[in-house]
């Protein structure tokens, strides 16, 4: 059975940082990509960034470019989000996601076939 479990969250105050770290297990599938979005409270689930497996590229959301980091460790089947600078306004339920089909746009959360269970970042002002 295919797990993402995420760790890292917590609260912090604005200007701080935190890093976000995702690791799978049981995974039984070619990873595309893996990216994290996040959902405030009474908000939609949003894209936050995303990283294609194999090339490493990277993809991020206008509001957290400069910010915020994704990277890759496929020694340790872990995706991570370096989270600088933090604002209020990130304040959010973050979770990892993967998928094992390539497609062209990586902030669709549809594309992404398996999710954790998330993790809670607060940014106090």
């Amino acid at each position: 059975q295919v797990q993402l479990v995420e760790s890292g969250g917590g609260l912090v105050q604005a200007g701080e940082s935190l890093i976000l770290s995702c690791v799978v297990s049981g995974r039984t599938f070619d990873t595309d990509a893996m990216g994290w979005f996040r959902q405030a409270p009474g908000k939609e689930r949003e894209f936050v960034a995303a990283i294609n497996w194999s090339a490493g590229s990277t993809y991020y959301a206008d509001s957290v470019k400069g910010r915020f980091t994704i990277s890759r460790d496929k020694s340790k089947d872990a995706v991570f989000l370096q989270m600088n600078s933090l604002k209020p306004e990130d304040t959010a339920v973050y979770y990892c996601a993967a998928r094992s089909v390539y497609r062209i746009y990586y902030k669709n959360a549809i594309t992404y076939d398996y999710w954790g269970q998330g993790t809670q970042v607060t940014v106090s002002s």
